[in-house]
This record gives C-alpha cells, structure tokens and sequence, in this order.
C-alpha cells in the first residue's frame, strides 16, 4: 500500500478476505475507518462481495449501506418497507437501512456487488458511478472520499499529487482537494463520499 500526500493507493492484490457476519460468503474488504476495525465498530466500510445464492443479507444494527452491482444479470431485493427493486449493472447504486429484513433473489446466476456502509449516528454517505473517458474534474465537499476504479486505468490528479489506478484498485482521499480523472481509453469507477450526519 503505498502513501502519497492527501491521498493513500489501496491495490487489490492487498484487500483483506473475510467470511460474511451471516457466514453465508466471503466479502473482500476495500477499506474501512478507522483502519482494522472489526464488522462491529468500524464508522464507515467499501467491501465487494459475490452473491452466489438467494437468500438474506446480514444485520448491521445502526447502519445504513449503499449496494451497486458490479457483474452478472443482477438482482431482485425484498427490502422491508419497500417494494421489490431489481438491480442491475446500469442501475444507480441504492442506498437503504442496512437493520432491516432484506432479501436478494439473483436474475441468472451469481453477482459481484459493491457494498458501502456508514454509522448512521455520526457519518453518511453517497456513492456516484463515473464514465471516465479523456479528463474528468470531480467537485465534492465531503471530508474524506473513496475512488474505487471498477473497468479500465485512471489516472488521479490532486494537489500535484497523481496516482494510476487499474481495476479493483482504489484511493482514499482528504478534502479539501481538488481531484481530476483520467483515463487514456473508456474507464468506469465509483466516486463514494463520506460526510458527516
């Protein structure tokens, strides 16, 4: 992992691996604050999971998750309070409670999933997908924010700062900055911003 000014690379072959809270998959940690906390105490956390089966999504007492799908034909969530909504790769990521009864019924076959979650007591959040193609300016007040690149390479530019990102990598970075993309050929990432409540 390595450390630049404002900004700190977070390189997929580094994610962390880790069974699911219900034991029912493995989720592959991106990032989480503050650094190594556990699913019980951490204020906010970027996690990928494939779904390989129906059926439930863990409880996260106190906690509010975006979830945006990655790969495969999608699916189908019974969220409690709402009605059913389908999800797929061209939908925009959706944001619900993450302490209430939800459910997941795939559309064909399994999905890979981008999951982020806050504390809903002392943070939020909102998650942005990005078409990167040429340059890119990213205006966001948030104090801290995450680039997760999904397809392609993007360069991160900041402060005289720059980083190269490929797929799966990500950037942590600390407002107050301005950020630009790019990227030499058609790229797709996720801009995920952490704010206070």
């Amino acid at each position: 992992m390595a450390r630049l000014t404002m900004m700190r690379i977070l390189r997929a072959s580094d994610y962390r691996h880790m069974p699911w809270k219900n034991g029912g998959g493995e989720t592959v940690e991106i990032a989480v604050s503050p650094d190594r906390a556990t699913l019980a105490d951490f204020d906010w956390r970027v996690s990928m999971a494939t779904v390989a089966s129906d059926g439930l999504f863990s409880s996260f007492p106190g906690i509010d998750r975006t979830i945006s799908i990655l790969e495969g034909a999608g699916m189908t969530l019974a969220i409690e309070g709402r009605p059913p909504k389908r999800l797929t790769v061209a939908d925009p990521p959706l944001t619900f409670p993450a302490d209430v009864h939800t459910s997941a019924r795939l559309t064909d076959g399994p999905v890979t999933d981008l999951n982020v979650m806050t504390r809903r007591q002392t943070l939020k959040h909102r998650v942005r997908r990005l078409h990167v193609e040429g340059s890119l300016p990213v205006a966001t007040s948030a104090r801290e924010f995450i680039v997760f690149c999904h397809r392609g390479s993007l360069t991160l530019a900041t402060e005289g700062v720059s980083a190269t990102l490929h797929a799966l990598d990500a950037a942590i970075l600390v407002q107050p900055a301005a950020l630009t993309l790019s990227a030499d050929v058609a790229s797709e990432a996720f801009l995920i911003e952490i704010m206070g409540p």
